[in-house]
This record gives structure tokens, C-alpha cells and sequence, in this order.
């Protein structure tokens, strides 16, 4: 890989920051991350930075994961020379096609590459409703998509909440779901990942302690996080104002 210089610096690092911060991750399920050949990596979105447990997972298969990530954050001249030099595929997001296609090709190589199917962060940090572009590129190219749950990163940044960038010694639980097939209609495959990834996520969820009102804690778990009705209408206001 044309980006392997970068990517492997960044991964040292992340663990190094990792150790820093006394970050405890437990991952399980690994042996369903492929050792040769495509697919897409389905992973939840309730974090800034849940892409680093997530690629450091799939690393213990010694595989490199490719991002899609919002290509405006690429504007920052240090993230963008990072993206560029770990294969980042930048996604604009008013004409995404572009980074679609790319995505994959790079699948059709034999990569994987990382997808957040829900597009945005979610509030509520349960699964929200998805989008097909995961589900369409995996028939499109050929490959299965594997499910993979992080849990636990929103406590250190996510929007909306405190940022504890520190030393926190938080416990993360990273779990990697089955590989599944790409089944037609893009619709119906979405629906299958959506219901396999909320039950992954409740495995996860049962295994960690939550604190009683806390932010980073899903209402359902009694915690001081939005209902998905609640976040879901934070995030239609939120659409309306960059809109104006």
C-alpha cells in the first residue's frame, strides 16, 4: 500500500496515546476480520475518534483499514496531510459519488474499508436509521460487510459532550460481528446490518458499567444521553441551520 509509511506512524502513535491515557480495550470477535481479500467495515458512530479502536482492531489481523470521512476535514492542513497519508477516502458530501467509486475500487483490490453507515454522529448513541451507500458498495464490488461495534469512546469526545483527553483509564469494548453476505436489494442488506449491529451493540452494552444519568449513557440504560426521537429532532435542526 502506497500509504503504509503514514498509516503505520499514526498507528503507533494512537496506541501510544492509548497507553497514555490508560484506556482499557477489550476487543473480541477479531477472528472475523479477513486475513486477505475486500470488505466493508460497518462501524457505529458515537465518537470523534472511534475510528482508532476500530483500525486498531482490524490491525491485530495485520490488515491497514481505509476510512471514508467528511472531506472537509481535510481543510486543516495537519489532518489533511494525516488523511491523505493514511488513504483516507474523502467524502463530499453534496456530490459523493466521486469517493463511491473509490471506495469501491479500493474493495475490488482486496481492501478494507471502514464505513460509519449511520453518516453522523448519533446522539442517542443507539444505532440510527442507515444509510444504503455501505450496503451498495459491498454488492457493487462483491464483498461482505463485517459489522464492527465500538463502545465506550464517546466518553472521551463526541458532539456535544465534555472532551477528556487526558489520563481517564475509560474502558472501550470493541466487538467484530460476522461477516455478511452482499445480498440484493441494498435496502434490505442495510436492514439486515442495522439489526445485526443494534444487537452487537446490546452485547457490548451488557458486559460495561453505566453510570446513572450520565451523558455518554443511553436513556434506555438509564443515562442522561437524548432519546433517538430527541436526538433525531437536534439533528433535523441541526440540518436546518447549516441549510439557511
Amino acid at each position: 500500500m502506497s500509504f503504509e509509511p503514514v498509516y503505520t506512524a499514526v498507528e503507533v502513535v494512537a496506541r501510544g496515546l492509548s497507553g497514555f491515557q490508560g484506556v482499557k480495550v477489550t476487543r473480541t470477535g477479531t477472528e472475523h476480520v479477513p486475513v486477505s481479500g475486500g470488505a466493508v467495515i460497518a462501524i457505529n458512530h458515537t465518537s470523534y475518534l472511534d475510528f482508532i479502536p476500530a483500525a486498531l482492531a482490524v490491525g491485530t489481523a495485520k490488515r491497514k483499514l481505509r476510512v471514508m470521512a467528511k472531506a472537509e476535514l481535510a481543510d486543516n492542513k495537519v489532518l489533511g496531510f494525516l488523511m491523505r497519508g493514511c488513504g483516507v477516502i474523502e467524502v463530499d458530501r453534496s456530490a459523493g459519488a466521486q469517493a463511491y467509486r473509490a471506495g469501491v475500487d479500493a474493495l475490488k483490490r482486496g481492501e478494507l474499508v471502514g464505513v460509519y453507515p449511520e453518516a453522523t454522529i448519533s446522539r442517542s448513541f443507539e444505532i440510527k436509521e442507515m444509510k444504503s451507500g455501505a450496503a451498495r458498495m459491498a454488492i457493487d464490488a462483491g464483498v461482505p460487510i463485517i459489522p464492527l461495534i465500538v463502545w465506550g469512546a464517546q466518553r472521551i469526545v463526541t458532539k456535544g459532550g465534555p472532551k477528556n483527553l487526558g489520563r481517564n483509564h475509560f474502558p472501550i469494548s470493541v466487538e467484530v460481528g460476522a461477516p455478511i453476505d452482499p445480498v440484493e436489494p441494498a435496502e434490505a442488506l442495510s436492514e439486515i446490518l442495522r439489526i445485526e449491529m443494534d444487537a452487537i451493540l446490546r452485547h457490548v452494552q451488557d458486559g460495561f458499567v453505566h453510570e446513572p444519568g450520565a451523558y455518554w449513557v443511553p436513556r434506555r440504560l438509564g443515562g442522561g444521553a437524548p432519546t433517538p426521537a430527541e436526538a433525531a429532532a437536534m439533528d433535523a435542526q441541526e440540518r436546518a441551520k447549516r441549510a439557511r
